[in-house]
């Protein structure tokens, strides 16, 4: 992105020439002869610098600087002054000037302070944007449920490899949703609001990865199961790669890409060039404690779509489906929801118990409930129980429970 100028002089000529110098350097130059002209283009979210000079008629640099300052004291402001006034850019600098410039000053100096302003505005801006995300919630924290330590990792590194704009590799079992890991690394880009394409690798030609690419211009293309493309379309899609295509490529495989390089039915030089920045997708019988959450979740939007008043759903039914190992991940537990919202029972993954296994269940369920009652505190969770330290870490181990994932 090129940042913005504002330029304040009410010399024209010097105001062109300086404006002249500014543009030859690729930078948006705004141009203006006072301080009326110029607070009109001054706003908390201005993404520039302001350069202005001292003296001018009616309200001076002054007066500018002590404006911006009120509206955003974070926006450099760079003080032109006249040659050896040291007391005037004194006391611009005292007052919250950025930095001074004596007139006439040489192109190489003027832009190598306005790029310096240029940086510290953009580092500014980019954290409050970044705290805003934190505060309102960015897409990883809406679309991607779950209150274990793996999906806060998973989160994490979502947002980390969008912020790279690079390609990215994203893997895990069937089901566990790469489409849905592709749409929050699109919707946390820099490409957000260009966009967003999801197309099938396998049926994929290279006439219509060719459009692909067309249609995702200026956003993200994103490819399922990238490891059955055609072997003359994987030639394709890396010459696309090495001459920029115009897109952001985003690819899910729920197979061992590398293994498949090994065999020889992908090609080494694709592999390497998308998997530049990866994102590993945690199956569900790695983080059963997100079950509740998500089977909720999905509970919910069933209920909402089909205008249905949602069931009850008990510590029971949420220690049955805790026990099982839902080898369709989160797809599975999706359609369990919906079957269990219209009524239809449990879906497919519920089968008959022993008594062993039930009892586990219970047991599973006590756990994880004191862990969520206390906040993951192990020691508290445990007094709750009436049970040793050592007995309770031992269950936690043996159930594969983690406190901070309650935290």
């Amino acid at each position: 992105m090129t940042m913005q100028v504002l330029l304040v002089d009410d010399d024209a000529l010097v105001r062109e020439a300086l404006g002249q110098t500014l543009e030859l350097a690729d930078m948006a130059a705004i141009l203006a002869g006072s301080y009326i002209e110029a607070k009109d283009h001054i706003s908390p979210d201005f993404d520039g610098v302001v350069v202005s000079d001292i003296r001018m008629p009616g309200k001076d640099g002054f007066a500018l600087l002590d404006y911006v300052r009120s509206i955003d004291s974070d926006l450099p402001v760079i003080l032109l002054t006249g040659e050896g006034d040291i007391p005037m850019a004194v006391k611009g600098i005292s007052g919250g000037a950025f930095d001074f410039l004596e007139k006439p000053c040489a192109p190489k100096e003027l832009l190598a302070v306005v790029e310096r302003a240029q940086k510290t505005r953009a580092l500014v801006l980019e954290n409050r944007q970044l705290k805003q995300q934190l505060e309102t919630g960015d897409a990883a924290a809406r679309m991607l449920f779950g209150v274990s330590a793996q999906s806060e990792e998973l989160r994490m590194n979502v947002r980390a490899v969008a912020r790279t704009g690079a390609e990215v590799l994203i893997s895990g079992a069937p089901g566990t949703g790469t489409s849905k890991i592709a749409e929050v690394i699109h919707l946390l880009s820099t490409v957000s609001n260009g966009p967003f394409v999801k197309t099938s690798a396998a049926s994929l030609s290279a006439e219509g990865l060719t459009e692909a690419l067309k249609g995702a211009e200026g956003g993200s293309l994103f490819l399922d199961e990238v490891a059955a493309l055609p072997p003359s379309v994987q030639f394709a899609l890396l010459e696309n790669l090495e001459t920029s295509c115009g897109a952001r490529m985003l690819a899910g495989s729920y197979r061992d890409l590398a293994e498949e390089v090994a065999a020889g039915r992908f090609n080494h030089d694709l592999y390497y060039k998308l998997a530049v920045t990866g994102v590993r997708i945690p199956s569900l019988r790695d983080r059963p404690e997100d079950i509740p959450v998500l089977f909720r979740h999905y509970v919910a939007i069933a209920c909402e779509q089909a205008a249905l008043t949602p069931p009850e759903i008990t510590p029971a039914l949420i220690s049955r489906l805790m026990a099982q190992d839902w080898p369709g991940n989160a797809r599975a537990l999706m359609n369990t929801a919906m079957r269990f919202a219209m009524g239809l029972g449990e879906g497919e993954e519920e089968a008959e118990l022993g008594l062993n296994e039930q009892l586990a269940q219970v047991e599973r369920s006590l756990l994880t409930e004191a862990l969520r009652r206390h906040n993951g505190n192990a020691s508290e969770a445990a007094r709750g129980l009436k049970l040793p330290r050592k007995t309770f870490y031992d269950k936690l181990t043996k159930y594969r429970i983690r406190p901070e994932g309650f935290r």
